[in-house]
């Protein structure tokens, strides 16, 4: 794999330099594996998006601490089954949440 043809398509394609580029890209050529995050994290995150509220006023809305959702969202513990149905819910129909909550 060449590197800089790469990275310089990649630029020409964004019409600007784009710093770091090179570096993930020799990274991901040795296999070094970036973040990943899980399931759970990406619909704890997504739930929240949906309603565009801040970490404490989410976890004030589903009335949990917001140090856990702040554990949910980072990866370190996944939620409970409850919890992760409740926020497919959210994701499904917000509405009915913010109605709950009025």
């Amino acid at each position: 794999m060449d590197i800089e043809k790469i990275a310089k398509a990649i630029e020409d394609d964004a019409a600007m330099e784009l710093p770091g580029l090179r570096e993930s890209l020799a990274e991901m050529q040795a296999g070094i594996q970036g973040r990943v995050y899980s399931p759970e994290q990406l619909l704890a995150r997504s739930a929240r998006s949906q309603l565009g509220l801040s970490q404490q006023a989410f976890a004030d809305l589903i009335k949990t601490p917001v140090a856990t959702l702040r554990d949910w969202e980072q990866g370190r513990f996944p939620p409970p089954g409850a919890v992760l149905c409740l926020l497919q819910i959210i994701i499904k129909h917000p509405d009915v949440l913010l109605e709950l909550a009025a």
